[in-house]
């Protein structure tokens, strides 16, 4: 059964999804973005026979199965709930809403429909990020006493830097936690098993005003930007997050999340450290884990992995696999549950719940920042 995919969005994520589209042997019917002709264009440039004139007819098309939504954050409830009522399956990006009350009303929606819901938590399929929940939650690494990390960034690191992310309408009330502290927990809550119950954050916006020419994701302002470079608009939204949690189970953690922080391009790491041995990933070096231990310490390889880790071992050892290829095994989890609605019973990739989970993270990190105080995780 080949799958008629359409995408809402033609940004730089709309590409990622579209290449695992058709790796997972999708057929791609048309996209949309934020103009027609934007939208011609974007599916000239990504070979794409259609371009729908906005993305509310291409959620509703009669000649679409599954629908992904990559339009800046606002969209998606909306679009989401469009694309429900017509009966499609949806893949969403982060965040699924703006609020934790909406995002908890579209799980609902999901669950409703009995339609395949998925949100792209895309750092779950390196293999060893899988091979990490394996020695953590098969308790070779011992009780988990500490959770620690960072994830940083540097594309908006000066006052040059904009995009329509750092626009509260367009992207919401929190920038960077919620672009990708959201990964970061997610990833280290699904490693760990482990849920962070309260927390107390600190919120910096260190860059008080930024030039209007809005650029493409990841690039600088004179890549294809539009405003006036000469004028300033003030920021609202947070540069840089600092957490403290506490988990359900006991453990203690930190986090710090930046996105200017320079010569951090995509800085995902994270350390795990149990009684007897710690584990930690650097999704920018993804074909190892540094496996701790009071005697002696280990890099792990992508060779001998467990059964859960092998499952996303698309190449063999010393073929690295990147952000990408995790991302096309992502949509091949969520095609597989449209055609096979059994496995969609236990899903085997992320869902609008764990996307919700996270929205409630980001409106804990925003209220202790500002009320300085520790929060409860709802």
């Amino acid at each position: 059964m080949t799958l008629r995919v359409a995408i809402a969005g033609a940004g730089m994520i709309a590409a990622v999804h579209a290449d695992a589209a058709r790796r997972a042997g999708a057929e791609i019917v048309g996209l949309s973005a934020s103009t027609p002709e934007r939208a011609k264009a974007a599916a000239e440039r990504l070979g794409v026979a259609r371009a729908f004139s906005s993305s509310e007819e291409l959620v509703t098309d009669a000649d679409v199965d599954v629908v992904h939504i990559c339009t800046p954050n606002a969209l998606h409830s909306p679009l989401v709930r469009l694309a429900f009522e017509a009966g499609k399956h949806v893949v969403c990006e982060k965040p699924l809403a703006l609020s934790p009350v909406d995002a908890d009303e579209l799980v609902q929606l999901a669950a409703d429909s009995g339609l395949v819901a998925a949100v792209p938590f895309v750092y779950r399929y390196h293999p060893m990020a899988a091979e990490a929940r394996h020695r953590v939650r098969s308790g070779a690494i011992g009780e988990v006493r500490l959770i620690h990390g960072h994830y940083l960034q540097d594309w908006l690191s000066t006052p040059a830097d904009n995009n329509w992310r750092v626009d509260p309408v367009a992207g919401g009330p929190s920038r960077a936690f919620a672009d990708i502290g959201s990964h970061w927990c997610d990833l280290v809550e699904w490693v760990s098993g482990h849920r962070i119950q309260e927390l107390t954050a600190s919120a910096q916006t260190v860059i008080g005003a930024r030039s209007t020419v809005s650029a493409a994701t990841f690039a600088a302002a004179a890549d294809g930007g539009e405003g006036d470079e000469g004028t300033l608009a003030t920021v609202s939204t947070e540069d840089a997050v600092q957490v403290v949690f506490r988990t359900g189970q006991g453990a203690g953690g930190s986090l710090v999340v930046s996105q200017v922080s320079p010569g951090r391009k995509n800085s995902l790491w994270f350390e795990i450290d149990g009684a007897q041995l710690s584990v930690s990933f650097d999704q920018e070096k993804p074909e190892t884990l540094l496996l701790g231990g009071r005697e002696r310490t280990e890099i792990l390889n992508r060779d001998a992995l467990s059964a859960e880790a092998a499952r996303h071992n698309s190449t063999p050892a010393g073929h690295p696999l990147g952000y990408r290829d995790c991302f096309a095994a992502f949509v091949s989890d969520v095609y597989e549950a449209v055609r096979a609605p059994e496995f969609g019973a236990a899903p085997r990739y992320p869902t609008f719940a764990d996307a919700a989970r996270t929205a409630h993270i980001t409106d804990a990190v925003l209220r202790s920042a500002q009320s300085r105080t520790w929060i409860e995780v709802s």
